[in-house]
């Protein structure tokens, strides 16, 4: 009987174990949900009139794209999930230099447009710092009016891993802000994996803007889209997926004779070679693949940000510190209607100093 003892106590361990894990994997799953489709923002308004706020045709714009990593990623940061070490921003210090740093470098472009992702709201990584009123902070400081908008595209529950420093649960999202006005916006939401690597990805969706004309001229509108498309995927279709439903909706508009422009994110080879380009081959970034010509439907086009003379990559693999053997590839850029001129489209370099992207941009002009 004593040496029955010594197992019973083991097999009681290993219950509670087993308990405590299939407790676990319920509330996880039990917790998960998914914002609705068509979901209406809020637009955040300053006190300026919007007819005179509009976008006026023929005037040069520029329009900014920014993944700002929830305040963690600085040139010596590595992420797990990209094959590094670490799971949250350093500290509470490091959210805040890193998202002012971040925003100093964005509006440094001097922006009519700023499309952010990864902007934290709540989040055991980032320290639980609201990034947007860090956002919005830097902006008003440098320009009197503001309009935004704000569409969250993640809400995790507490994710318990790694087991020394969970990623926790985290409520993030992607903040457009303006200097003309916006009229409306609306959240769509993206098509994305089932089972369980929906929980390692995002609640997928981009924000759709509408941007008067400063005429008002027959009512037509520039339609703005912030977009941050999936990377941790198993199945490479549903990428293909999201950007045909973004594809077809940006389409309907510009046959409607408004103009349309998206930009953001694709986590997709936007120069269909960057490897080439930047001299760092990485056939196992399996995420980072081109565009396939056949999905960009005839009056649309890509307008990936690019220098010739001096090409820069947008982001970074976070498998490791920023340096000469890091994986680097041109994943945000933007997607313009053909009634839209692009003027140019470059990179910013940052030294990916505060996010394991450069901030891009693109003149544009509107037929």
């Amino acid at each position: 009987m004593k040496r029955r003892k010594p197992l019973k106590i083991l097999l009681c361990l290993l219950l509670v174990v087993v308990l405590a894990v299939a407790g676990y994997a319920a509330y996880v799953f039990l917790a998960y949900y998914r914002v609705e489709d068509n979901q209406v923002l809020e637009v955040g308004w300053p006190d300026a009139d919007c007819i005179t706020a509009g976008v006026e045709r023929g005037r040069p714009c520029r329009v900014v794209s920014y993944n700002i990593g929830f305040g963690a990623y600085s040139d010596s940061y590595s992420f797990f999930m990209d094959g590094g070490r670490e799971s949250r921003a350093r500290s509470p210090e490091a959210v805040r230099e890193n998202v002012g740093g971040a925003m100093e470098a964005a509006l440094g472009l001097e922006p009519d447009f700023l499309l952010l992702q990864e902007v934290d709201v709540d989040g055991t990584r980032s320290h639980h710092i609201d990034e947007l009123a860090l956002v919005r902070e830097a902006w008003e400081a440098k320009y009197p009016d503001l309009f935004f908008t704000f569409a969250q595209n993640y809400d995790s529950p507490y994710l318990f891993w790694p087991l020394l420093e969970p990623h926790g649960a985290n409520r993030a999202g992607q903040a457009v802000l303006s200097r003309h006005c916006i009229d409306s916006a609306v959240r769509r939401q993206l098509p994305i994996e089932d089972g369980v690597m929906k929980l390692v990805d995002c609640d997928r969706c981009y924000s759709v803007q509408r941007i008067p004309l400063a005429e008002w001229e027959g009512e037509k509108e520039l339609v703005l889209y912030n977009l941050h498309l999936s990377a941790y995927t198993s199945d490479g279709t549903i990428a293909e997926e999201q950007l045909k439903m973004l594809f077809a909706d940006m389409l309907a508009e510009y046959e409607r004779g408004n103009y349309a422009i998206a930009g953001g994110d694709f986590n997709k080879d936007l120069l269909g070679n960057s490897d080439e380009i930047f001299g760092v081959s990485g056939p196992e970034y399996t995420w980072a693949q081109p565009i396939p010509a056949q999905l960009v439907p005839e009056g649309l086009s890509i307008a990936a940000p690019f220098d010739g003379e001096a090409p820069v990559p947008s982001c970074r693999n976070a498998d490791r510190p920023y340096g000469p053997d890091n994986y680097v590839v041109t994943v945000d850029g933007f997607v313009v209607s053909a009634n839209v001129e692009v003027v140019g489209a470059k990179v910013w370099d940052t030294g990916f100093r505060w996010s394991d992207h450069n901030p891009v941009y693109m003149d544009f002009v509107l037929k």
